[in-house]
């Protein structure tokens, strides 16, 4: 049972953002040519029903040197929307070639590239102002974040378990919410640690909100619901840091 809103459940959060707030947009998709790509795909065309078209669809292999041709291909077809599903030096060299043709789509970038460190600074802070993306977690380097009692929990356990952690990566805030969300599964398995009665509880988990989940999404899971996190937070690169705006949104495009 995978704790993360999966690759489908983020590409059904783009849809509606785009149902939502460009449904006259035309859109062209740059992923991956395996499953991480073709997974993010299926769930924003899944998202969109239809509704939006999208007229040009570049796969890019792993073993290519840069992505630039699929960029200016793209940019040609008239797409004003780009659906970016690369990993960080692609969505690094995606950005890149945008500003340096002089495109301006909506850009909606993965979360899994969503690093201002591996991706955004490479590409270059400046040209990479106005990029969107989605998350579901508190964001370190926040400062929004400095007197949440949530984020303060975090820091504790850093301090005192990790000191020499990473305070600003969004990694070891995600392994805190992990490790909180294990808990919460063996304290309700009580003195019945069998691996039965674990996977029941793992998949009874009610309204839980570990510290470094942001507010108002909480995971919940049933007998015939292992997708834990289904909500996340629309947010725009301000050329410093993500801001994060509008909405929680669910993986539902009406929803």
């Amino acid at each position: 049972m995978g704790l993360l809103p999966s690759y489908q459940v983020e590409g059904r959060v783009f849809a509606r953002y785009l149902s939502n707030n460009d449904p006259n947009g035309k859109v062209g998709v740059l992923y991956q040519n395996d499953d991480y790509g073709k997974d993010y795909v299926k769930g924003f065309k899944d998202g969109l029903g239809g509704k939006i078209p999208i007229i040009a669809e570049t796969p890019y292999e792993t073993t290519d040197p840069t992505v630039d041709s699929q960029i200016i291909n793209l940019k040609a077809s008239g797409a004003n929307v780009l659906f970016d599903v690369t990993l960080s030096k692609f969505a690094s060299q995606a950005i890149r070639k945008i500003a340096e043709i002089g495109w301006h789509p909506v850009h909606l970038l993965n979360s899994v590239s969503a690093s201002i460190g591996e991706v955004l600074k490479p590409a270059g802070l400046e040209i990479s102002r106005g990029v969107l993306s989605a998350t579901y977690i508190k964001d370190p380097t926040d400062p929004a974040w400095k007197d949440d009692p949530g984020f303060k929990e975090w820091l504790a356990f850093m301090h005192k378990y990790y000191p020499e952690g990473d305070r600003t990566s969004g990694i070891t805030a995600t392994a805190h919410m992990a490790a909180q969300t294990l808990v919460a599964v063996l304290k309700q398995s009580g003195d019945d640690l069998t691996r039965e009665n674990i996977m029941k509880q793992a998949a009874n988990l009610k309204n839980l909100a570990p510290s470094m989940l942001l507010p108002g999404i909480t995971i919940n899971t049933g007998p015939n619901d292992y997708a834990p996190i289904k909500q996340m937070q629309m947010m725009r690169f301000s050329g410093e840091s993500w801001e994060r705006f509008g909405p929680l949104m669910n993986s539902e495009v009406g929803g």
